[in-house]
This record gives structure tokens, C-alpha cells and sequence, in this order.
């Protein structure tokens, strides 16, 4: 079973983490890659991917979509996300996600950075649920994890069709967490020195 590292670096997001764990191994477990898809993929995200064999073709018997080893899932406020995204991409303005492959070899099978503030914005602005807002963030990392891409509009579309479908998967099962944002929480501020 696949270890999955939450790290919830929000001060005002609830993060269910069993609930959390609990999608990504249901999408783990049922979620497959279509053959469309596959046959989409770059050579390079192919020759990673657990449903190549060593030559490269697809295996017989079916296998995860997302690489072997240690999945961590990073929840962030906007600015930290934004610090993350200008560090590692030299880009610092705001996203929703950022994901890191692993390296199955050292045990790791990537990671997911996502803006809970932004997923809070978007639910608020399309009059969304704010948990699947932020439920959608973590499926999209995870099908960049499998291989899926969204820089070209065929592939992109190819994502969208594929976030529909774990998104349905996961409403089905009633895998959706409750995650909650407090909005409304007063800060402390400490005092300056005299």
C-alpha cells in the first residue's frame, strides 16, 4: 500500500486527512488509464510510467497510473504556493498546483503543492462546493503524476476528459473530503518592540 505524506501548511484549512488518503487510493486502485490517452503520451512519460514493460509497450496486466512509492500532498496558502511556483519555475505569481515527479527508484512517487485560497476563490467566483474545488486540485496532480499533460490544447482536453472521469469515480464512491476553510478567523498580530 502506498504511503501517502500530508503536509497542511494552511492555518485556516481542516484537512480530513483519512478521507484524504482515501481518494488517492481509490483513484490508485480504479482509476486506468484510457488507451487514447496512452497512446498520447510523450516517449519520455511512457518509459516511466508503470504501465510500460521494459520495451516500452503497455504491460498486459493492468497496473497504477501513477508511479510506485511515496505520494506527499502539500496544502499552502496562496503566497507560499506562489514562493514555491517563482523558486522551482521562476515564476511567482499565483497557481493551484504544482506537482513534482519522484523517483520510484529512491522510493518516491512524486509530489502535489496546491492553493487551498485559490481553490476557496474559484469555488466562491463559479459558485462551486470549495471541497471539490479542492478535491479537482489534487486529481489534477496526480494525472500529471500518470502522465497526463495540459500545455497543448489536445492534451489538454485529454486532461479535462480525465479529471471528469476521476472526479465521477470519487462522487460515486463518496470519496469527496470535507475540507473547510475558515475565513473569518481573526488573526493576532504580535506586538512590535518598543
Amino acid at each position: 500500500m502506498r504511503v501517502i505524506a500530508l503536509a497542511n501548511q494552511h492555518p485556516d484549512l481542516t484537512v480530513p486527512r483519512a478521507a484524504v488518503r482515501n481518494l488517492i487510493r481509490c483513484l490508485d486502485d480504479q482509476f486506468r488509464i484510457a488507451d487514447a490517452d496512452w497512446a498520447s503520451f510523450s516517449p519520455e512519460a511512457k518509459s516511466r510510467h508503470p504501465r510500460a514493460s521494459a520495451t516500452g509497450r503497455a504491460s498486459v496486466s493492468p497496473s497504477p497510473a501513477v508511479p510506485d512509492g511515496e505520494l506527499s500532498l502539500v496544502f499552502l496558502t496562496d503566497p507560499a504556493l506562489a514562493a514555491v511556483h517563482g523558486q522551482f519555475l521562476d515564476d511567482p505569481s499565483r497557481t493551484d498546483v504544482i506537482t513534482f515527479e519522484g523517483d520510484p527508484l529512491m522510493g518516491t512517487a512524486g509530489e502535489i503543492c496546491v492553493s487551498a485560497d485559490t481553490a476557496q476563490r474559484y469555488a466562491t467566483d463559479h459558485s462551486r462546493p470549495f471541497a471539490e474545488e479542492l478535491t479537482l486540485y489534487l486529481v489534477h496532480g496526480w494525472l500529471h503524476l500518470a502522465g497526463y499533460d495540459d500545455l497543448e490544447p489536445r492534451k489538454k482536453r485529454r486532461m479535462r476528459a480525465a479529471e471528469a472521469r476521476a472526479m465521477a469515480l470519487l462522487r460515486s464512491r463518496e470519496l469527496i473530503p470535507a475540507f473547510s476553510l475558515s475565513t473569518g478567523r481573526t488573526r493576532v498580530r504580535p506586538r512590535a518592540r518598543r
